[in-house]
């Protein structure tokens, strides 16, 4: 034990950090648990950019389909690429934004891609991050999940939802309502102070997931201000109540 807790200072003095995977809090092992609880086997990707999140559900060992959305034209080229080479059950819906209504919308494209959002960004997230900072505006379309996904789907099967857009998330979890009986699990993305006009704060979002008859399964922390460290956006992990006696 002694030994054991010797490495550990060393490792801490040089900035890591050592876990076991299965006690470990980082988006890997929680996709990788949430899957396995309540038996997703196919995952919606909302707010792709290039595949980041899909790489990384496919790190975890899920072998489920994957569909992703995209809005920005230039992004979903490079999306469909990426996902046409790493798994044959991959694929892209058409380039569009989602959010509790179909027609046309603007998005705000920011430098880095990640941060683009349909709503304006605060001060604080560009004074974090000044390569978030908006460089055009781009009219593209906009759709309801629950009436463009289902043409990619099964009839059958339960579904994971992960929506990353940018203070837009609940705008998209309006729009999928249609899909609510077959969402087993969401992840969302959180933040703890306004980044965005108009977006829901952090309590405000989590209780409306709940309303929809999900709990809270873990949070795991997100953007961070780099500067005095402290968190901005977390991603919570919420399954249908009741899944977690399933473990």
């Amino acid at each position: 034990m002694k030994l054991k807790n010797f490495f550990r200072r060393v490792i801490r003095t040089l900035g890591w950090e050592v876990q076991r995977l299965d006690n470990a809090n980082f988006e890997q092992q929680v996709l990788k648990d949430v899957v396995r609880i309540t038996g997703a086997q196919i995952a919606l990707d909302v707010g792709a950019n290039v595949g980041q999140w899909g790489d990384l559900l496919l790190e975890t060992g899920y072998r489920g389909s994957l569909l992703s959305f995209e809005a920005i034209p230039s992004i979903h080229k490079i999306l469909e690429a990426h996902a046409l080479t790493s798994s044959s059950l991959w694929r892209v819906a058409p380039c569009a934004a989602l959010g509790n209504e179909r027609g046309k919308i603007s998005i705000n494209v920011s430098a880095n891609s990640v941060s683009s959002s349909i709503l304006p960004m605060r001060a604080t997230h560009f004074d974090a991050e000044p390569q978030s900072k908006y460089i055009e505006q781009r009219i593209v379309d906009i759709e309801r999940l629950d009436e463009v996904a289902p043409a990619f789907l099964p009839p059958d099967g339960q579904l994971l939802l992960k929506i990353d857009t940018q203070g837009y998330e609940l705008e998209v979890l309006k729009g999928s309502s249609g899909l609510l009986p077959r969402i087993a699990a969401i992840q969302l993305e959180l933040s703890l102070i306004p980044l965005y006009d108009g977006a829901p704060e952090f309590a405000e979002a989590i209780s409306f997931v709940q309303s929809l008859g999900y709990e809270l399964f873990s949070i795991i922390p997100g953007f961070k201000d780099r500067r005095n460290g402290r968190l901005l956006q977390a991603d919570g992990f919420f399954i249908r109540s009741g899944s977690g006696s399933k473990a």
